[in-house]
């Protein structure tokens, strides 16, 4: 008896995936739980277990090929006779269409209504906002309705306006390669995390009236209070000191200030949020990611570098969950590890404002009258000014200047 091998529970809003690499080929012996595939969403990549052991028997979604919830992925036949399927390549091929239909029918099943609920309110307003009928999206909630999730992650996929394949039709196609050029180009099908990395940010650029606001940090008070503690800390704690804690209080205490920097705008309404959820922006070989520190407000400095380690580390090793990407509510995004000086990060849309550390470097800089050389760092905040007023963000951008460069101010919740 052959145990099916299907596409799990993806997370809120995730509707589809990619097959990215199978780690196994037919006739191959797996053992329960052991990874089989890696699927790539638009969010996460992650892997699916084998849900029984025995001889992978079949492959049914080959890698690259984009497949629903609940998709049949391939088979699992019992014991270790992998030799069944091999020998006869005609009777394996036959039921391949067979196999294949299930996968083809996933999305023509999930394209139709699936309930006579009308949408939740907030799902009805961005549906009416973003042009798009309820009969096309596929609602979670209860009875199959439509949720705000739901249309997000519709609007998310492309299902937009009826003008967006007509402006996708307009968009200038690349021109022909040199002849002597064509033969040492590479063509690579882009991820599903790269095309959504790409749509996400120009769509905060098309959306949000994004401006950003400059200002520099003395960053020798930080840095002596880490040299004079980093080992004792380390010692206690079981992790390094760095930087990222002190800016994420320096962050969390400036929100709690200025709300506006904190809130997101959902159609006409401000949405105002009573916590700080702050994401990380981190750098993989597959691109960028932003887990999400919940309640960053709430925790010391020592419980924001220890979750940032569990985060950083998942999101080296593609393990990051659904849970750990969502409910941002501001991004830090540190340029500087990179060596970069000075620029203009990119909204997380929906969010209203991003702050972008850079490269500490030694600096002339006068302080009580006297040149003295200091480790400046430029700091950048993009906000949303149709939310965010200058005063706002100028002010908010000084709060965690103060903050850093007197760090007392975190421990005194000044």
């Amino acid at each position: 008896m052959a145990t099916e091998i299907r596409v799990p529970t993806l997370g809120e809003s995730v509707s589809e995936a990619t097959i990215g690499t199978w780690f196994k080929k037919v006739g191959d012996t797996v053992n329960a739980d052991e990874p089989l595939l890696e699927l790539e969403t638009d969010k996460v990549t992650i892997e699916v277990p084998a849900p029984s052991s025995g001889t992978l028997s079949e492959i049914v979604a080959k890698e690259g090929e984009t497949v629903g919830l609940g998709a049949l992925l391939g088979q699992i036949a019992e014991g270790a006779g992998a030799s069944a399927p091999a020998a006869k390549p005609a009777e394996a091929a036959a039921p391949a269409p067979a196999a294949e239909k299930p996968a083809a029918e996933a999305p023509a099943a999930s394209s139709a209504p699936s309930s006579s609920m009308p949408p939740a309110p907030a799902a009805a307003k961005m549906l009416a906002e973003n042009n798009v009928q309820a009969a096309d999206v596929d609602g979670s909630g209860k009875r199959g309705q439509v949720l705000k999730g739901d249309v997000i992650a519709a609007v998310n996929r492309g299902l937009q306006a009826p003008a967006a394949p007509a402006e996708q039709a307009k968009a200038p196609a690349r021109g022909p390669s040199n002849a002597a050029d064509a033969p040492r180009e590479e063509r690579v099908k882009m991820t599903r995390l790269r095309q959504t990395i790409a749509k996400r940010l120009k769509d905060a650029q098309n959306t949000a009236a994004m401006l950003t606001t400059y200002n520099e940090v003395d960053m020798k008070a930080v840095m002596d209070l880490r040299t004079k503690y980093k080992d004792v800390f380390e010692k206690k704690h079981g992790v390094k000191l760095g930087f990222m804690g002190f800016f994420t209080k320096a962050v969390t205490h400036a929100l709690k200030e200025l709300p506006a920097v904190n809130a997101e705008i959902d159609g006409t309404d401000l949405v105002y949020k009573n916590f700080c959820h702050v994401g990380m922006a981190v750098g993989t070989d597959k691109g960028l990611v932003v887990p999400v520190i919940r309640d960053a407000d709430q925790m010391s400095i020592a419980q924001i570098e220890k979750e940032l380690g569990r985060l950083a580390k998942a999101a080296r090793d593609g393990s990051l969950s659904m849970a750990d990407m969502q409910g941002g509510t501001f991004t830090i995004t540190n340029g500087g590890v990179y060596g970069s000086l000075m620029s203009s990060p990119i909204l997380n849309a929906p969010q209203s404002g991003i702050l972008g550390m850079h490269k500490i470097q030694d600096r002339p800089v006068v302080v009580g009258g006297q040149i003295v050389i200091r480790p400046m760092m430029y700091l950048a905040l993009s906000y949303d000014h149709r939310i965010v007023d200058g005063k706002e963000a100028v002010t908010f951008l000084v709060r965690v200047k103060e903050s850093l460069e007197d760090p007392e101010r975190l421990v005194l919740d000044l």
